[in-house]
């Protein structure tokens, strides 16, 4: 069997002004790098304004497990099945983090006959966007520690600087360093540390800007340190948001990719969800919805991490109203949340997949709290069974009051996806969403997290100790209540507990600390035992990536 890097290496590619005539882009608003990518000229984008919106299409999926689901392939083959059935579509997707690639999880660029491409490229360097956002995170670190060095006239407090560096690998070494070691030639030594790049909040406001003023301006209000009276002192008194936003400033651009089958998909920004909002930028996303009549994108993880926070962060900053979402499951998944051991998810097991089923039935109930119709997309695997594909289709239909469409666009692209986009079509075209989020700007943060801990995860009550209770209250006095909450946990599990599978319902989640990202526009908050810089497994995917004969190897 091909691997999904043969499968994309031996596809042969549109040039990429053919990929954009698709969507009457003009040759003169790309910006080339190399023949299959480019960038869209802001210009264009700028003339596209006045034109409609087309219809948002949410992909998201049940909670991930180590027998994968294949949200990201999904809506690959959505996009190219839509395409088939002579829809004017787009797909939206986040760009990948080197630390998954080398790492643990792997890309971000769909698989089999599902992908977008150049799958390599796409992977690995792109077109530097992540790049640019580790130099403006790590420039303003260095200007933080250069305007203490000569003289520190905001009277910073060196214990109270709350910016960290950042890098686009996994590296458990770097969560705790001390830096400015060496005398006093290099400073004043303190306590420091990295987030991987796709934590930093320069990477939040990257993906919610609208514009480049919008990037400076929110560049500007993040706040990285406080001075000895314990006022926030932001990037705008460092003087760095300027060069920031000129680092900035090229990666802005979405980029223009295609899939395998020559269909257009704006691939930019990438937040984790786990541990930031988890949403491709807010440039591509509009400028989609001005291109195309369907604009099919994704949000990290499961539907109680991605879809929430593209819900209750992303369209409330941004106004967007989604038409549909597709909720992505496995039958191997869910037998896995049933409590079927991982090296036998390919024997049939209809009491696992019976056991597991709550898990997707809690994400679909999620998800209509926000008023948006649901499909279910089964990504089919050929050790599924007929009776496991339908036991599925029976029971959501029955007891959980949807569809749900057996696909296999992984073996077979848009054609085996084309079921799935008609009835997409006709939950967009059928006008039933009343999109709403999940809780007011007015709410208290307090209560905002209880309220999604109780609605979404299943939780009795959040619980905190003194002190981050009284960070909640400071937070509050000082005219941040109004800002909606960015949920930092594990996504493995509704609860806090990765090993908490299926659907547990009366936990306590543990509320561990708070980051305010004043830029972004959110409060972070972290659950149970979660890091914002992961660490590489026993056997990293590093070890077996190569070139061999010119070309990658081993990437997946």
């Amino acid at each position: 069997m091909k691997s999904d890097l043969d499968i994309a290496l031996d596809a042969r590619l549109e040039p990429i002004r053919a990929v954009a005539a698709k969507l009457d882009i003009p040759e003169a608003a790309l910006h080339p790098y190399g023949r299959s990518i480019a960038k869209l000229e802001f210009d264009f984008i700028e003339g596209l304004r006045d034109k409609p919106d087309g219809k948002l299409i949410l992909v998201t999926a049940i909670n991930p497990t180590p027998a994968g689901e294949g949200k990201t392939t999904t809506t690959i083959g959505l996009g190219d099945a839509l395409a088939l059935l002579g829809k004017r579509a787009i797909i939206c997707l986040r760009e990948p983090s080197l630390g998954p690639v080398f790492g643990r999880k792997g890309g971000a660029t769909g698989g089999g006959h599902a992908q977008v491409a150049p799958m390599d490229e796409i992977n690995l360097h792109f077109t530097g966007d992540f790049h640019a956002i580790t130099a403006a995170n790590n420039l303003l670190a260095a200007m933080i520690d250069n305007h203490i060095y000569w003289g520190n006239s905001l009277d910073i407090d060196p214990r109270r600087i709350v910016w960290r560096r950042a890098l686009d690998v996994n590296d458990r070494a770097l969560r705790n360093t001390v830096v400015s070691l060496g005398g006093v030639a290099n400073g004043f030594p303190r306590e420091d540390g990295f987030d991987i790049t796709v934590a930093s909040e320069v990477m939040a406001v990257f993906c919610l800007a609208r514009d480049l003023d919008d990037l400076e301006a929110r560049l500007g209000k993040m706040i990285v340190a406080y001075d000895k009276a314990r006022r926030p002192v932001t990037a705008a008194d460092i003087k760095a948001s300027g060069a920031m936003t000129v680092l900035l400033k090229d990666a802005l651009r979405p980029n223009l990719v295609q899939t395998l089958e020559g269909n257009p998909a704006l691939v930019h920004g990438g937040p984790f969800a786990n541990i930031a909002h988890g949403c491709n930028s807010l440039v591509a996303t509009r400028t989609g919805l001005k291109l195309a009549d369907y604009v099919v994108t994704e949000a990290g993880f499961g539907a109680d991490l991605g879809a929430e926070k593209f819900f209750d962060i992303k369209c409330r900053a941004a106004g967007l109203e989604p038409a549909a979402c597709v909720i992505v499951a496995t039958v191997r998944a869910l037998k896995f949340n049933g409590g079927a051991d991982k090296s036998a998810l390919g024997v049939e097991n209809l009491a696992a997949l019976a056991a597991g089923l709550p898990n997707l039935e809690r994400h679909i109930a999620n998800v209509g709290k926000f008023g948006v119709p649901v499909v279910v997309a089964v990504n089919r695997f050929d050790t599924d069974t007929p009776a496991e594909l339908a036991l599925i289709s029976a029971t959501v239909r029955e007891k959980f009051g949807v569809e749900a469409v057996v696909c296999d666009h992984w073996a077979r692209g848009g054609q085996g996806a084309q079921d799935l986009a008609r009835r997409v079509v006709a939950l967009a075209d059928g006008g039933a969403a009343r999109f709403r989020p999940l809780y007011d700007d007015s709410m208290p943060l307090w209560d905002k997290v209880r309220t999604i801990a109780t609605q979404i995860y299943g939780a009795s009550d959040i619980a905190a100790d003194a002190a981050i209770r009284q960070q909640f209250q400071q937070l509050q006095e000082a005219g941040y209540g109004a800002l909606p909450v960015c949920i930092a946990k594990t996504p493995y599990s509704f609860s806090a507990d990765p090993g908490l599978l299926g659907a547990p319902s009366g936990h306590i989640a543990p509320v561990r600390g708070l980051r305010l990202r004043a830029g972004a526009g959110f409060v972070v908050v972290l659950l149970g035992d979660i890091l914002t810089m992961p660490g590489l497994p026993r056997a990293p995917a590093a070890e077996q990536i190569r070139v061999s004969g010119g070309r990658v190897a081993g990437l997946f």
